[in-house]
């Protein structure tokens, strides 16, 4: 059944969600084995859920032997690199992940970003403004792209000038995270950490001198309060902040945007009933999750659906399957903006749940409002639709639309 399993594939990338039900019906624990590596993939509701609730396995998915060498290497590039990943809390377990997402949970409560609301409306109207003089636009890149990235940069403070760059260099580290790099890749992506961490250093440095009243500010305050964040740790976190506050946005925004774009009457029931705008966002992140997977690593030898896995044995877990599963939503298949008891697990599950999920709900509430409000004969300008390749994450290239 490997053909079940080729996610890189044209077809794979265009409409995963057939691959996907065929796994779960023939073979929901799928073994992948090729000369150089091994895993499980697991395509169930109840089984996704149940590993990610499971202290049995790790998030840790880099070996420690394999940063320590590239950090002790002599390109610093990908030492750069190894260090963005050793600090970040998405790869730790407790009790380091629990210390990191204290520190930054405060910024993202539900209270907290609700607070933010005003704002991000008030930019997600410029954006439209610039856009709708000239009947139409490029989805992803004249909208679904930058709002992410000036939210999530006026959080942590950075100057409105430098957004670019960060955009740049967090493009430039997103398919490592993604899966997909060949060597010229990989080598992109570690020139782009390496951009990130000197920005970085040097962002901090100013911030000591003249503290200002953001998240930046708050996390060097942290650092050198009582040393609960390390060097390493605090530019980790502003890099995964910066790169997580945008990539996966921009792709629930433009996923559920082409979404509605190819289901007319659900379009037009958004914006006959505004008040649907929360259930909206849950079931479009639902339909077609922009992360589709995310992995563990068993710490000792287990059992899952009959299935022996031992420890070290990489279990990756399709969630863009577990919320497709008829077993968990009925007509599953079906776009439903008013579906209720909608748990799915497109932000995660368990201790990793998705920190940053109420400002990623508040932007696409926003946004799908706007947009359907202001735009009733909204249409796609294109019959293409080009996905970027990726084993993590789903995120269209482009999205030509008409006013």
């Amino acid at each position: 059944m490997a053909e079940l399993w080729d996610p890189l594939a044209p077809e794979f990338q265009t409409d995963p969600y057939a691959h996907y039900a065929r796994l779960r019906s023939d073979d929901p624990v799928h073994y992948v084995e090729t000369p150089t590596f091994r895993c499980f993939i697991v395509t169930r509701y109840d089984d996704v859920v149940a590993v990610l609730r499971d202290p049995a396995y790790s998030a840790e998915k880099f070996p420690e032997r394999m940063i320590a060498d590239a950090m002790a290497g002599p390109d610093q590039s990908f030492a750069a690199l190894a260090r963005a990943v050793s600090g970040m809390m998405l790869i730790k377990d407790p009790p380091d992940h629990t210390r990191l997402r204290a520190l930054v949970s405060k910024a993202f409560t539900p209270r907290v970003v609700e607070g933010l609301r005003p704002r991000v409306e008030a930019i997600v109207d410029e954006l439209l403004d610039a856009a709708a003089a000239a009947g139409g636009m490029d989805a992803i890149r004249e909208f679904a792209a930058p709002l992410p990235v000036i939210v999530i940069a006026e959080l942590l403070g950075i100057p409105a000038a430098d957004r670019e760059k960060f955009k740049r260099w967090s493009d430039q580290m997103v398919p490592f995270i993604d899966g997909t790099l060949r060597e010229a890749g990989l080598m992109e992506a570690a020139r782009g950490a390496q951009a990130l961490e000197a920005y970085f250093r040097e962002f901090i440095q100013a911030r000591r001198k003249d503290p200002r009243d953001d998240l930046m500010s708050g996390l060097i305050a942290a650092h050198e309060r009582d040393d609960a964040l390390s060097e390493i740790e605090l530019v980790a976190t502003a890099i995964l902040l910066l790169g997580a506050g945008h990539e996966t946005t921009t792709n629930l925004i433009g996923n559920g945007l082409l979404a509605l774009l190819r289901d007319a009457p659900e379009r037009a029931r958004l914006r006959r009933e505004p008040g649907l705008a929360k259930s909206a966002v849950e079931e479009l992140v639902r339909f077609d999750s922009p992360v589709q997977l995310t992995s563990r690593i068993p710490m000792r030898d287990v059992t899952l659906r009959g299935h022996p896995i031992a420890a070290g044995i990489e279990v990756n877990l399709v969630l863009g399957a577990a919320n497709r599963d008829p077993l968990a939503f009925p007509e599953a298949d079906r776009l439903d903006l008013a579906r209720v008891d909608n748990r799915h697990v497109a932000f995660g599950h368990g201790p990793h749940f998705c920190l940053g999920a109420p400002l990623a709900r508040l932007e696409a509430q926003v946004a799908f409002s706007r947009l359907v409000e202001r735009f009733p004969a909204l249409s796609s300008a294109s019959e293409e639709v080009s996905w970027r390749p990726g084993l993590v994450l789903r995120g269209l290239t482009a999205l030509p639309v008409r006013f």
